[in-house]
């Protein structure tokens, strides 16, 4: 089945959409744009799911939901909001359907006009601050630190399956503090909860970095972001964090009386991250034989495959097994035990490589007269037969080293494909040769990024969060520059 696959370097885009559908990730649905996640897809995002909600909670995060749609004068509130968003809004303009009376089907019924018309969310800073006015009066309602998990609707033209769709599903957290102060720590603490995931549960480095303003979110004074580099030595954006200052408390008027008992406006974070992680995922690891999930994300961590010619010796190895199965289960590892005759060994080998599960155990019956199991990991394509005495140890460790392995792996990968420039003729070889992240001066100006980016295709990633101060000049325009910034072509 992985041989359907086409090969990362003839078609690096080609390769990552047969990898999303033949994996039984995801697939195209019948409005355009739209995806439908599939079950083993879905069980990876709840797992993401779960783990991002523990991390909010942990941070004193609570969860709420708050509406699909949004009045349309809400978004005439905050000029900069509207302008980022307005090209991607769905507009809900009738409540009512009737049929044709010639006959044509059904058409929309022309008196059910709404009074004003509705936002389909493409984010929901709108309808939660104007939410927030009536929660807020005292500076002892503050702070409040929600979380939503929900969907949105972008309208893109170009589509590609979890990178980019017109709805997709994400959590976006809101918080009101009383100081600007809180504010920015909460966007500096939301945005260091993604690179922890990211890393220690993805397996996946990035950058921590603040986006130029010419790239921040719509109405927002600093957006801070974390940055991953995929295989094809494309950068993605994986999160963001926004500081919006009191942008959408003056828009609209949410303030709280102080403890001196002056009225004062609130100020605001918004952070979030979206199913594009997914899309992360598989472009961060995967190869040519098809997904490589990291384990704290594999919807089961281990399958075992047993391999045998009748009934009895089914019953043997099943016996054997479901002492193995307790012991990891024991442990906290998650396994599934296919036992179907409806496939061959060989056949769901194949299977469960394309979908990336990070360790396969196949037991026959010489391995239960030797006591061994072979023992087979996805990351290195790589197996060894092992004593089944303390197997349940050695998958533990096992899986432990897995993930190390894979972060290495990608760590390796970005560092090779982080290029240090001074020039722009060396910028212009690297992007077209090379790829990756592009270390380089950059004066500072709009005019300049928008330059490069018309020439090259190449935006300003971000300004890392450890970059050093270092005058030198701008690779482009020859001006004094203090610090470098990372450029790369991007999703």
């Amino acid at each position: 089945m992985a041989k359907e696959l086409t090969s990362m370097s003839e078609n690096y885009s080609q390769w990552y959409n047969d990898l999303v559908v033949k994996a039984d990730l995801a697939e195209n649905s019948a409005v355009r744009g739209c995806m439908v996640i599939k079950p083993y897809g879905y069980a990876i995002w709840e797992k993401m799911q779960a783990e991002l909600d523990h991390r909010f909670k942990e941070t004193g995060h609570v969860n709420a939901y708050f509406p699909l749609f949004i009045p349309k004068s809400f978004f005439s509130k905050e000029a900069a909001h509207v302008e980022g968003f307005a090209k991607e809004c769905a507009v809900v303009t009738h409540y009512r359907l009737k049929n044709d009376p010639n006959g044509k089907g059904v058409v929309v019924d022309p008196d059910a006009k709404l009074e004003e018309e509705l936002i389909v969310r493409p984010t929901s800073e709108t309808i939660i601050w104007h939410t927030y006015k009536n929660w807020i009066q005292s500076w002892r309602d503050l702070p409040i630190l929600c979380n939503q998990w929900a969907n949105v609707v972008r309208w893109e033209m170009r589509t590609r399956l979890f990178l980019r769709t017109a709805e997709f599903l994400w959590q976006e957290g809101h918080t009101a503090h009383a100081t600007q102060q809180e504010a920015i720590e909460e966007t500096y603490k939301m945005v260091n909860v993604y690179a922890d995931f990211a890393e220690n549960v993805m397996a996946m480095p990035v950058v921590i970095g603040h986006k130029s303003e010419n790239e921040r979110f719509a109405g927002a004074l600093d957006t801070l972001c974390i940055e991953a580099l995929m295989q094809d030595g494309k950068a993605l954006q994986a999160g963001t964090s926004h500081f919006l200052g009191q942008n959408f408390s003056k828009a609209f008027d949410v303030q709280f009386a102080n403890k001196e008992g002056k009225l004062e406006h609130v100020w605001a974070s918004s952070w979030g991250v979206s199913t594009r992680l997914m899309g992360a995922l598989v472009m961060a690891h995967s190869d040519d034989h098809g997904l490589v999930l990291p384990p704290k994300l594999a919807p089961f961590q281990v399958v075992i495959v047993p391999i045998y010619r009748s009934e009895e010796q089914l019953n043997a190895i099943t016996e054997k097994v479901d002492v193995i199965i307790e012991k990891l289960k024991a442990r906290g590892i998650s396994v599934k035990f296919d036992f179907s005759d409806a496939k061959k060994p060989g056949w769901k080998f194949a299977e469960y490589e394309l979908k990336g599960v990070p360790v396969r155990l196949a037991v026959g019956p010489r391995d239960l007269e030797n006591g061994t199991i072979e023992v087979a990991r996805r990351d290195t394509l790589t197996k060894e037969v092992v004593n089944v005495d303390g197997i349940d140890q050695y998958i533990e460790d096992l899986l432990e080293n897995i993930q190390k392995s894979i972060y290495n792996k990608a760590l390796d990968f970005r560092t090779e494909k982080t290029t240090v420039v001074d020039t722009w003729d060396e910028f212009k070889e690297v992007l077209k040769n090379k790829g990756g992240f592009i270390s380089a001066h950059w004066d500072g100006t709009s005019e300049t990024e928008l330059q490069i980016k018309d020439e090259t295709k190449a935006t300003i990633r971000c300004v890392p969060l450890d970059a050093i101060e270092e005058e030198g000049t701008c690779v482009y325009s020859g001006k004094p520059s203090n610090k470098r910034v990372l450029f790369a072509l991007s999703y």
